[in-house]
């Protein structure tokens, strides 16, 4: 076992089961017919630690890890690959899921050379005396679009409405600290949110029928489904109650290896990773059509409604897709910080951002 190996290892035999983690182990069934498409050429591994390899084809191979099944976070990547923007920049990128432990792990050992991360996950490990060698590279979506959702007749219509109803948590400290955070500066008192440790895949059903009053939820996708249900809700984003919460989630990883060693390979996966989600920004339809494509398993419905919503969200008000501001990087993880979640961050830590231009 290396270095690196060894360092996941103990992470994830001290670190509690997250939900992300229950969900991707929970739906691994659901979504591996998209997740195992090929981008660009047909075949391929992955390959040795940090590095992309050359194919037959004369093409650079590296692998991209997604978070979880297939979802609208990744459309422009299957954009990319299907309108051969990747084998234009000399890529052969495949599309892999994740293990349970999830794409940083791949990325780290350089199993993947790319993956999906956030920003939240990636302050488990930045600030460590061996910090796992990833960088985000770029925003997938500008801005937080995370919150809390609940059924309207329940009457929670700001954080301190939390109070005396169940959430799901997902047992994470910093999940839990920005729930106290909000709940706090509406007036409330954290305490008397009923936490209720849980693994909620379907929120609709969930709150249809009382399971729990209270969801963290991303919009684009679990807030678009519960409107495509007719589910009469109240919703609250994270970044509208304190900026500091305006954090970067999702967000695409790259090995440091590679980004030392190899920065024309990062350079050519970003620019068509970017046209990619350019595309998804101009053309949301066109957009859904690839990404069904790749996984015809989704809801058509549902993955054409969220395209729709991204499309606005996904740049934003940034001045091109992928910007990651630094000062508002860097305020969360002072947060994070502060609040005892992990030691202190230095500046720029996890940060790498030369590849957008």
């Amino acid at each position: 076992m290396n270095r690196i190996e060894s360092i996941l290892a103990a992470r994830v035999a001290s670190r509690p089961l997250t939900r992300r983690s229950l969900l991707r182990a929970g739906l691994a069934g659901a979504g591996m017919v998209g997740a195992a498409a090929l981008a660009g050429c047909a075949g391929g591994g992955t390959q040795a630690a940090g590095s992309g390899a050359a194919s037959g084809s004369g093409l650079t191979k590296v692998t991209f890890a997604l978070d979880w099944t297939p979802n609208t976070n990744h459309t422009g990547v299957y954009v990319a690959a299907a309108r051969g923007y990747y084998e234009d920049a000399g890529l052969e990128v495949e599309i892999v899921q994740a293990p349970e432990n999830g794409a940083d792990a791949l990325v780290a050992t350089g199993d993947a050379q790319f993956g999906v991360s956030f920003q939240d996950t990636m302050a488990t490990y930045v600030s460590s005396d061996s910090p796992l060698p990833v960088s985000a590279v770029a925003a997938i979506i500008q801005h937080n679009t995370s919150g809390i959702i609940s059924r309207a007749e329940k009457g929670i219509t700001s954080p301190a409405g939390m109070m005396d109803h169940t959430y799901a948590t997902w047992e994470m400290p910093i999940e839990q600290g920005v729930i106290q955070r909000c709940v706090e500066a509406d007036g409330g008192d954290f305490s008397r949110v009923q936490m209720v440790p849980s693994t909620v895949t379907d929120e609709v059903t969930a709150l249809q029928t009382d399971q729990v009053d209270s969801i963290w939820i991303y919009w684009a996708w679990a807030g678009v489904k519960c409107e495509l249900a007719g589910l009469d809700t109240n919703y609250f984003a994270f970044a509208d109650i304190d900026p500091v919460f305006d954090f970067y989630t999702p967000v695409i990883i790259a090995n440091d290896d590679l980004i030392s060693s190899d920065p024309d390979t990062v350079q050519a996966f970003m620019d068509a990773t970017r046209r990619g989600y350019e595309d998804c920004i101009s053309d949301p339809d066109g957009a859904a059509d690839a990404l069904l494509e790749a996984a015809p398993e989704l809801d058509g419905e549902l993955v054409r409604a969220s395209q729709e919503y991204l499309a606005d969200q996904y740049q934003a008000d940034a001045s091109q897709w992928g910007e990651i501001d630094q000062d508002r990087w860097d305020a969360f993880f002072g947060w994070v910080g502060e609040q005892g979640f992990a030691p202190a961050i230095e500046p720029g830590a996890g940060l790498d951002t030369q590849f957008i231009q």
